[in-house]
């Protein structure tokens, strides 16, 4: 493999590329998708990259373009091999639409989902509601989903095509009118990871979704353990990760994490939404949660408080706040292996992962640091 970081020429491309992307997307392509409401840009977005992803063409031409490749982007986590940490989060591509365009744009992986074993048509709209002034957006889709039957299916074929990025399938708990007591949601878990055994590179277990009717039964530590006796059952081969709540304190967090542990539970993806609107100017009648800059500092946080207590026994995927390459940066020192983001493609555009994997180069370099292993969690006493 010729790396981009090795190719005097293609560097340069990819540079100047990349400039292109963020000049068109900030001036041009975003201007066009805010001047949409929220839920009608985030379906066009949806249907631009299913779309786009059929066109061979079109993915080479992408990939020759932004992806950034670099042999001290490369890791391993979990068991599993990534050319780079940074990967999509679960909440944007429910019903894995955009894996091939996501591999063509560089990322290392991403989470398909939430999905659930019911179809579910999710809260009432709007979903969505952007606050530009905070880098965030309110969010409210309540887990809409094509089914896990369905979604699983998806992902199983991108996990046979993909090349270079790694597939990880969220599940969850369906959100509709039938969902009855906790038996019944653990059942519904177990029937989707069923689903999903040895059909993906990694599986999210979801249990932190803060917009549903039955709300989130899973983040107490007996219905969470009662949970995990079931699922642990399930024979499969990849490994296991937990979307924790982001709105617990310390003691509390501890205490799930207290639970996985006897489980067979892999590591911890931090942290779902924030909740919280302290200090922000938001509307009461906005329904929803905040992604993006403001569930930043809160996932720092956490990420260090786990990498501290339980960095030997968990492996940590940090989510919330990542925009910058300082940032992402920032969650790698405090404790994570891998990096995940969302709301930074609305705000930055997609060439914003090629700007993340080549800044995070450059600054692991200039530190010391020959891989993203020997950075992850330097900063812990």
């Amino acid at each position: 493999m010729t790396y981009v970081s090795e190719s005097a020429v293609h560097n340069s491309v990819n540079k100047v590329s990349t400039a292109l992307f963020q000049t068109a997307y900030k001036y041009g392509v975003k201007k066009a998708v805010f001047a949409m409401t929220p839920d009608k840009a985030h379906e066009a977005t949806m249907t631009f990259g299913r779309d786009s992803g059929k066109i061979a063409p079109l993915m080479w031409l992408l990939r020759e373009m932004i992806d950034y490749t670099d042999p001290i982007l490369e890791t391993n986590v979990m068991g599993v091999d990534f050319d780079n940490p940074f990967g999509l989060s679960a909440g944007l591509d429910k019903n894995c639409d955009l894996p091939t365009v996501l591999e063509a744009a560089g990322f290392g992986f991403e989470t398909v989902g939430s999905t659930t074993a019911r179809p579910s048509e999710g809260n009432p709209r709007p979903w969505f509601h952007r606050l530009p002034q905070y880098a965030s957006m309110m969010v409210h889709v309540g887990l809409a989903n094509d089914g896990s039957e369905k979604v699983i299916r998806r992902v199983e074929k991108a996990y046979t095509q993909s090349k270079t990025m790694r597939l990880s399938v969220s599940i969850a708990r369906t959100n509709d009118n039938l969902t009855r007591d906790d038996a019944e949601g653990i059942e519904d878990y177990r029937i989707s990871m069923e689903r999903a055994a040895n059909r993906s590179h990694m599986i999210e277990v979801n249990i932190s979704c803060p917009n549903t009717r039955v709300g989130e039964r899973f983040v107490d530590p007996t219905n969470l353990d009662k949970l995990f006796d079931v699922l642990d059952t399930v024979t499969h081969d990849q490994p296991v990760l937990v979307k924790m709540p982001q709105d617990k304190a310390w003691p509390e967090f501890r205490d799930l994490l207290d639970v996985l542990v006897e489980h067979k539970v892999d590591g911890v993806t931090i942290a779902n939404l924030r909740k919280d609107r302290t200090g922000l100017d938001i509307p009461e009648n906005w329904e929803g949660n905040l992604s993006g800059m403001p569930a930043g500092p809160a996932s720092d946080d956490l990420v260090e408080r786990t990498y501290r207590d339980y960095g030997d026994k968990l492996a940590i995927a940090g989510v919330g706040g990542v925009f910058t390459r300082e940032q992402a940066y920032r969650k790698i020192r405090k404790g994570s292996s891998l990096v995940m983001f969302v709301s930074s493609l609305m705000y930055r555009g997609p060439q914003n992962i090629t700007t993340l994997k080549r800044g995070l180069a450059d600054l692991l370099r200039a530190d010391g640091f020959n891989s993203v292993d020997e950075a992850v969690g330097i900063d812990v006493d």
